[in-house]
């Protein structure tokens, strides 16, 4: 059975890159869609960062809840503090708090349960799957190394999540790199034809960005498991660590593509319970995947699953 990192201190994450492929990191699963199937609030386009303003205690109880489950990695709540996001609700002076308060709730999750990691998530400006939407290339890292500045003092590991074309990750990979912490580029996929970037762009042709950066790892989430099946193949030859964290939708429709669209439109598939998960999971690990979790619509209890058959010792169940 392939054993997990062991706990990692933050000036060891730079040790992630060019590992053996059976050494694997367990993510914690979607932190977005989890708060709010626990939020008694409807929908809005600040998606997960309203339940943070209002409800920070439930942050911190799913990341709890993740590392209960047996993760090793908390991603912080900050996937959608983004300028532009906060600017159309009134909200941008709370930038850079909203941003500290996502990571403290994430390392006082991580310091209570006593170890792992902590990973500043920092995902697209100008809205998920939307790359025609980004900002050029020389914005987009000016804004990203902002975040990455404030994120840097609380993070073991920038998380660059669901980014959509090469462009729009070079951009943010840029940013990124102002900081000091260890790298990882996430990249969303077509969910129709996993071999290429939503942009419609090769997924292989965000390789070269691995060595041109010196990135610790490429990842492929929020995307179906179907087309990530399809991406694993054409990137687990290469001499980086490999990730992939699904999500649970039946696919990103064009109604959550139009402007202003909330997440109440897509859909969770009824077909990808814990135990259908993990099949999808074990196969990119025998590919030579060595970073796995969960992304939208994949919550704790598929998280202790993935636990169950890929660590030792294996976690009590929470649920």
């Amino acid at each position: 059975m392939p054993q997990l990192v062991p706990t990692l201190e933050a000036a060891e994450c730079s040790k992630f890159a060019k590992v053996d492929s059976m050494t694997l990191t367990l993510l914690d699963g979607g932190l977005g869609q989890e708060l709010m199937a626990r939020s008694t609030g409807r929908p809005t386009g600040l998606w997960s960062v309203q339940i943070q303003i209002d409800s920070p205690d439930l942050v911190q109880k799913v990341h709890r809840d993740y590392f209960l489950a047996g993760a090793d990695v908390a991603t912080t709540n900050s996937y959608a503090i983004h300028r532009d996001r906060l600017k159309r609700y009134g909200l941008e002076e709370q930038f850079a708090d909203l941003h500290r308060q996502a990571c403290q709730l994430a390392v006082s999750a991580r310091d209570e349960h006593g170890h792992g990691l902590v990973a500043g998530s920092l995902g697209p400006i100008g809205g998920s799957y939307r790359p025609d939407c980004a900002p050029s290339v020389e914005q987009a890292a000016e804004l990203y190394a902002e975040i990455a500045l404030l994120q840097e003092p609380y993070v073991d590991v920038i998380l660059l999540e669901a980014m959509a074309s090469v462009e729009q990750a070079r951009g943010a990979v840029m940013g990124a790199r102002a900081g000091n912490k260890p790298v990882w580029l996430a990249v969303t996929v077509d969910d129709g034809d996993g071999t290429r970037l939503r942009s419609g762009e090769p997924v292989v042709d965000v390789l070269p960005l691995l060595d041109e950066f010196t990135l610790e790892a490429l990842l492929v989430n929020c995307s179906v498991p179907e087309a990530i099946d399809q991406a694993i193949p054409l990137l687990v030859d290469q001499s980086w660590l490999i990730g992939a964290y699904a999500n649970g939708f039946i696919k990103i429709n064009e109604d959550f593509l139009a402007d202003g669209a909330t997440v109440d439109v897509l859909e969770k598939r009824s077909n990808l319970g814990p135990t259908a998960y993990a099949d999808f999971v074990e196969g990119w690990v025998r590919q030579g995947v060595a970073i796995v979790g969960g992304c939208c619509e994949v919550g704790p209890a598929h998280i202790h699953e993935l636990a169950r058959r890929l660590k030792e010792p294996v976690p009590s169940n929470p649920f």
